[in-house]
């Protein structure tokens, strides 16, 4: 017998902040803005936690990412980043992933893809792109259908 996705308890670190940034991302949702959740882990703990908040805050840069990258730096008193990664319940937009190589981050976790704006690997590869002199392990696909459905349940609704 199988056990339901919702009751599933994670089985790896990478599942256990995913979880902390699809949290993140059900604030957004209940705040009417688009639930895309993120978290920056240092060394075992959260330091940095954020999600969209572009309405609330009338603001094209307060996506997930960014806010969880100035929480992190506030927190860590730096705005390098290096011994860090970040959770992030969808791929990267251009501009956070721009964020991302200047916070010099260590690695990049995110769930779904996003076919229409991911810059990554979906649309453009703004990360560890050979011109730039920073490299950043990145794994994809961590809890992605939750991370899809969760999207795709607020597009839907607003239709």
């Amino acid at each position: 017998m199988s056990i339901p996705a919702n009751d599933r308890r994670p089985t790896t670190n990478d599942e256990i902040w995913m979880e902390e940034a699809l949290r993140a991302a059900q604030r957004a949702l209940e705040a009417g803005e688009v639930p895309v959740g993120a978290v920056v882990v240092h060394n075992g703990k959260i330091v940095g936690r954020g999600w969209n908040q572009n309405l609330a805050d009338t603001d094209p840069t307060a996506h997930a990412e960014i806010i969880a990258l100035r929480d992190a730096g506030k927190h860590l008193g730096n705005h390098r980043l290096g011994d860090c990664e970040l959770f992030v319940t969808i791929e990267p937009c251009a501009m956070c992933a721009g964020a991302l190589v200047h916070a010099r981050l260590k690695r990049l976790v995110y769930g779904a893809d996003d076919p229409k704006a991911g810059a990554v690997r979906s649309v453009m590869q703004v990360l560890n792109h050979p011109s730039l002199n920073h490299r950043m392990e990145v794994q994809s696909g961590v809890l992605a259908g939750r991370s899809a459905e969760l999207l795709q349940e607020f597009f839907r609704s607003r239709r």
